[in-house]
């Protein structure tokens, strides 16, 4: 199936609001300005917002990878990527803080969510209920996955409390079968073709570009943000 441009706009919006995150996060790392970054009511649900774009457009994207049937060599090629990638990030992270390292960030959420979204791809209904089911489980605290994480903790020696970012498996399991709900209905027909994704804008161009790699960027942009503040820091 063809790229939906209108989709790629949505997830450059979303690499730009990252970005924007990221280099405030920076920013506070080196006592370059005072922001209560991990506590403000603010930044908490600026990030969730953020997480909320990318899980709900990657749920849309599994669906249309697989709008005429489950290809085999689609669900390898996602693997392979997205494996690689969350691993990137796990190293990376690792290198630059060895005591809050992450181990089940965005990447790897996306990962394990593509196993699972498979068996939804095919009926979108059935997405659709199981999602509002963990959306309101977890509203109203009967789902969570903090006491697993707790658990594993200790035997796999990951960082103990605070992790520089961590998805868990509800409610971000709900958004991602929103988004395969939302590619099953053909909702991506009408709200990413309509006038807005579709008009001819200049910015538009860009926040194409932007969606196309976002996964490059995701990527790339924290350490080259790091080591930028990090040289203006030492120079200062």
């Amino acid at each position: 199936m063809k790229r939906i441009v209108g989709l790629d706009i949505f997830r450059g919006y979303a690499i730009l609001l990252m970005i924007i995150f990221h280099f405030c996060f920076d920013l506070n790392h080196f006592n370059l300005v005072h922001i209560e970054i991990r506590t403000e009511a603010f930044w908490k649900y600026f990030r969730v917002i953020i997480v909320s774009m990318f899980i709900f457009s990657a749920g849309v994207s599994l669906k249309l990878a697989h709008y005429k049937g489950i290809s085999l060599q689609a669900v390898k090629k996602r693997l392979l990527i997205l494996g690689s990638a969350a691993l990137l990030v796990s190293v990376g992270s690792y290198m630059q803080f060895p005591n809050t390292w992450i181990y089940f960030g965005v990447l790897h959420f996306i990962l394990f969510a593509s196993i699972i979204g498979i068996v939804f791809v095919k009926t979108p209904t059935l997405s659709l209920l199981v999602a509002v089911g963990i959306l309101f489980g977890y509203h109203f605290g009967y789902l969570s996955t903090h006491w697993f994480f707790e658990i594993v903790q200790s035997p796999l020696h990951l960082p103990a409390g605070y992790t520089e970012d961590l998805v868990g498996i509800f409610p971000w399991m709900g958004v991602f079968l929103l988004g395969v709900a939302f590619g099953g209905y053909n909702l991506h027909k009408v709200v990413f073709d309509n006038a807005f994704f579709n008009a001819p804008k200049k910015i538009h161009k860009l926040f194409i570009l932007l969606g196309r790699h976002s996964l490059l960027i995701y990527l790339i942009h924290q350490p080259i943000l790091f080591a930028m503040l990090y040289l203006w820091k030492s120079y200062l």
